[in-house]
């Protein structure tokens, strides 16, 4: 959510900044804007709309390049998306601009004082108060940390915040509080960003600053405070993804390049786990916790979160533990039963996903546990949880995920088949029966990708759609609610999931001529109950899309596509990418910007 981009170096911080928050787009967004030092003062313009409305704009006006600036993407929280509520926001005289990402939850009653010092708001957001306080304490204290330690102090709730001030042109401030942050290092030149993709052309160093870092940052040096305003030195980490693995590659969307590396991602992912049929997982738990577990607790948010269904399933069948998964926004207030026997897994793409995070910390007060699964090192949850094991997924940059989550799903496969040898609960025989099937994915997704122009097709039947349901049983049910969720956030047709045993009990009132439904059936076991309840909707008008196995039947639905063959436990892997390519052809063919679908973003970082 959001995007800040910051830059202290020579004569290029307009395009540095531009260009980092092009690359930020796929955070989701509704308004841009950038400030420039020049000539003693601070320069800001920004917009409403698209990146491009802002870069059209600075063209016109000639705005200047500049040695250091800050700009940002906003996503509407307080206030319409309106020029005047973009960011950068400046302070009463001027002297002080900032972008902020997050939410300041007391910002009301801090509006309220400051207008009664005499300070007035011209913006209706909550980063506006930031600017005035900033410049209030900075008057009375002339010290630019004492003014940030003052500033952060007062302000409660979440917050990534880039700084500059007119007193002090050749030094960027940042501050980072449950919001991402990092810190490019380039010989000469720094850089701010809510993301490495933002700053990746420039440099593959960077520092992820930690929860209350404050960072003062000239081209030639930088110097880091920790939550106790102590200097600090923190790690610097190199990215291992190149600037080419983060574009689009001829592809003509994110997404659609980010489908067809599912099948390298996967093998990456098991490469770096699986030795001779060995599953390891670095710096992991000790045999003695282990034994300690006695039941899962998989919490995520959206896409992660149907993930998590499929890992339940895995724990419940391979390692016969008992499981649940929760919904993170909801975990914290459903008083969870965890103590220190409960292995509680946190999923999430970006590491940042602050429903995540705050129920993460939950369980770890309620003494249980903590493993996280993230595609991105050194990110917040990797740092809270007890122990992280990272998918290989590579930069994801469309908002709809596709490969962050069929890799997490191999994880939870494996993780489960770890546990279920731990406990025997699964032979030596079926655990490598399973781990030579998880090698011949990639190959089996492959096939299926090469049949895309079939999806294609079919996508062509749905655009005109304004609702529909995706049904299947057992686990093809989690892969319903997936495939459903896909359609939804990129082609704005609704559509609901859910076990298609639950059809007649009330939603088949819904049905009507012409009505879609896809259908997922490919449990044998369930084969002949599902097609049963579509059959029921069939006959009262729906129009049924069948994604199925060895169906000899099909001719009695509208349209049928053959899945590819694998064990019955790994379905879900190879089910939902032909799930995926639908969505992605119907948003398409609908004429929708498929990789940043309106009101979403791709890291969550607000409650």
């Amino acid at each position: 959510m959001c995007g800040i981009v910051g830059y202290v170096g020579k004569g290029r911080a307009k395009s540095v900044i531009l260009h980092g928050l092009e690359n930020l787009e796929y955070r989701g967004y509704d308004s841009a804007g950038i400030a420039i030092f020049e000539r003693g003062e601070i320069a800001i313009e920004k917009k409403k709309g698209k990146l491009e409305v802002l870069k059209n704009q600075l063209n016109e006006i000639n705005f200047s390049e500049g040695d250091i600036g800050i700009g940002h993407t906003r996503w509407a929280t307080h206030g319409k998306p309106l020029d005047i509520n973009s960011h950068p926001h400046l302070s009463k005289n001027k002297s002080v601009a900032v972008v902020h990402n997050g939410i300041i939850e007391n910002y009301k009653e801090l509006k309220d004082q400051l207008i009664k010092e005499g300070f007035s708001f011209s913006s209706e957001t909550d980063t506006e108060a930031v600017a005035h306080l900033f410049e209030k304490y900075f008057s009375e204290c002339k010290n630019l940390l004492e003014a940030t330690k003052k500033t952060i102090s007062t302000l409660k709730g979440s917050f990534a915040l880039g700084i500059i001030h007119k007193n002090f042109p050749e030094t960027l401030i940042c501050v980072r509080k449950d919001s991402p942050l990092i810190l490019g290092v380039s010989e000469n030149e720094k850089f701010i960003a809510s993301d490495v993709p933002a700053i990746l052309k420039f440099t593959n160093e960077v520092i992820y600053l930690e929860n209350f870092d404050i960072a003062f940052i000239q081209k030639n040096s930088f110097e880091i405070f920790d939550k106790n305003f102590n200097p600090v030195k923190r790690e610097k980490k190199k990215i291992q993804w190149s600037f080419e693995e983060a574009t689009k590659n001829g592809f003509p969307h994110f997404m659609l390049k980010e489908i067809f590396e599912q099948p390298k991602s996967i093998e990456e992912t098991l490469n770096r786990i699986v030795k001779n049929y060995e599953i390891t997982f670095e710096d992991f738990f000790s045999e003695a916790e282990i034994r300690s577990i006695k039941n899962i607790h998989i919490v995520a948010c959206g896409t992660a979160y149907h993930a998590g269904l499929q890992g339940k399933y895995f724990f419940k069948n391979i390692a016969k533990i008992p499981s649940e998964v929760d919904i993170a926004s909801e975990y914290r207030y459903s008083n969870p039963f965890a103590n220190k026997n409960t292995l509680a897994i946190f999923l999430s793409q970006s590491g940042e996903t602050l429903d995540t995070i705050s129920a993460l910390k939950e369980a770890k007060k309620l003494g249980a546990k903590t493993l996280a699964i993230t595609n991105v090192v050194g990110s917040t949850i990797s740092r809270e949880a007890d122990k992280t094991i990272y998918t290989m997924a590579g930069p994801e940059i469309s908002v709809a995920s596709t490969k962050a989550y069929t890799t997490q799903v191999v994880v939870l496969n494996l993780l489960s088949l770890y546990f279920g040898e731990k406990f025997s609960s699964i032979t030596l025989k079926e655990k490598k029966e399973i781990i030579d099937e998880l090698y011949n994915i990639p190959k089996k997704i492959t096939n299926i990708l090469t049949r895309s122009e079939e999806i294609h097709s079919l996508s062509k039947k749905i655009i005109n759609k304004k609702n529909g349901f995706y049904v299947g049983r057992g686990l093809d049910s989690y892969i319903a609610v997936e495939g459903s969720l896909k359609m939804k956030e990129i082609t704005y047709i609704h559509t609901e999931a859910f076990p298609a045993g639950e059809l007649k009990h009330g939603s088949i009132a819904l049905i009507d001529e012409g009505t879609l439904v896809v259908g997922i059936a490919s449990q044998k076991e369930l084969m002949d109950k599902t097609i049963s309840n579509l059959k029921e909707v069939k006959a009262r008008g729906a129009e049924v899309f069948i994604f199925g196995n060895n169906l000899d039947f099909y001719s009695e639905f509208d349209y049928y596509f053959e899945l590819e063959e694998t064990l019955e436990i790994l379905k879900g892997i190879l089910n939902i990418v032909p799930l995926q390519l639908l969505a992605y052809y119907t948003s398409i063919e609908k004429g929708i910007d498929v990789d940043k679908p309106k009101n979403l973003a791709k890291s969550v970082t607000v409650e």
